[in-house]
């Protein structure tokens, strides 16, 4: 007996994981937190 792949379901079946895990690593992703000036940005704004 031959055993034939599942090629086009293999594809889908993999599509879903990767989205999985792209959706997983958007939603545990920190968002870079840097130190900024707040009085800096004040006088900026008044020139």
């Amino acid at each position: 007996m031959a055993v034939t792949t599942l090629k086009r379901k293999l594809r889908r079946k993999r599509q879903g994981q990767t989205t999985r895990v792209i959706k997983i690593k958007q939603l545990s992703a920190k968002p870079v937190i840097k130190n900024v000036d707040i009085e800096e940005l004040k006088k900026s704004f008044d020139k």
